[in-house]
């Protein structure tokens, strides 16, 4: 297996996008955040998005010089057009205002429409995070997901983040409306390797844990089955409620890539408006020693948090440098023009 600084898989993404057409500012932050998915483990949104998010460039799917524009104002809650611009910069904006009206209300809501692929939604969350704020967001998505009973897809795949700021380490969920996002079925599937629960049905209905029968299928898992697929509905029509846009179904029709025209909600909660440090110090650690304490269910098992296991990969990878595909690597590379 190769590994790669972070500096260099950075300074190496940053290249392709600037030779995409991005602003050396605009490239600089959205490799910044690539790179820091593949640092943290998600392989998938990270350093493996950055040919599929330059082939959109290049098609006019996403506006590089596009910023978010706002077109409503309520005090708490704002909505924006992301009139297509990079989705990583516009979901930078947007949580960053949220933030904002959170110090001054307490909370922020503020909702995007017609914007791009945000990549990896937790980055979101921990951005918040890292500025003491409690964040919840999400995005809609195409459909790529069927709804529970159906064989063909209907529904998107919605991530949905949450997130706590704590001082030993952020505690952040970062999950898919599926068993396994198509991301993780990727990454699985180059390493040769089978899902550890079955995460979807092959082509004949049943259920498995081969990853690349599941992505031929394109009948991935809900998760928790028919509740999975509940929330999935409902986090699409909220997020095309509160700003304006399109829902997956409008998203299909627009067909411009993978969240093409997306709508996203995010809000921001400062928890000192509500309670005092102290009190907050002491939900956090009372909880967390409660789950450490808890008997694993297989010997020389570990209970780990939500997001516990992103900082000790982040960890690992900044000693030892980030994992690649060589593959997906080699193709950065030429697009950088370094080959």
């Amino acid at each position: 297996m190769t590994r790669i600084s972070f500096e260099e898989m950075k300074a190496t993404i940053k290249q392709a996008f600037l030779n995409a057409g991005m602003s050396e500012e605009k490239a600089d932050v959205c490799a910044r955040i690539h790179t820091e998915s593949s640092r943290d483990g998600v392989y998938s949104h990270g350093l493996n998005r950055v040919e599929r998010y330059v082939d959109y460039i290049g098609r006019g799917w996403v506006d590089v010089d596009a910023v978010p524009t706002l077109e409503k104002n309520m005090g708490t809650m704002e909505i924006y057009n992301g009139n297509m611009g990079p989705g990583i910069l516009n979901a930078i904006f947007a949580m960053d205002r949220a933030t904002e009206i959170a110090s001054q209300f307490g909370i922020g809501l503020v909702s995007l429409r017609n914007t791009t692929h945000w990549m990896r939604g937790g980055a979101f969350g921990w951005q918040a995070a890292e500025k003491g704020f409690v964040a919840i967001c999400w995005t809609n998505t195409e459909s790529c997901m069927p709804t529970w009973g159906a064989k063909s897809t209907s529904i998107g795949n919605n991530p949905f983040i949450m997130a706590v700021p704590r001082k030993e380490g952020h505690i952040v969920l970062d999950m898919a409306m599926s068993q396994y996002s198509y991301g993780k079925l990727s990454v699985t599937r180059l390493k040769n390797e089978k899902l550890p629960y079955a995460g979807g049905f092959d082509k004949e209905g049943q259920l498995t844990d081969d990853p690349g029968a599941i992505e031929t299928s394109r009948r991935i898992l809900p998760m928790g089955y028919w509740k999975g697929s509940g929330f999935a509905i409902l986090l699409d029509l909220i997020s095309a409620l509160l700003s304006g846009g399109l829902t997956t179904a409008g998203i299909d029709k627009f067909d411009q890539g993978s969240c093409g025209s997306c709508c996203q909600v995010f809000i921001a909660i400062d928890p000192l408006k509500i309670n005092t440090q102290e009190f907050i110090d002491n939900a956090l650690a009372e909880t967390i020693a409660q789950l450490k304490s808890s008997v694993p269910a297989n010997e020389n098992g570990e209970i780990f948090y939500p997001g516990e296991q992103s900082l000790k990969t982040r960890k690992l990878n900044m000693e030892l440098g980030i994992p690649v595909d060589d593959s997906v690597w080699e193709k950065v590379k030429e697009l950088a023009g370094l080959k």
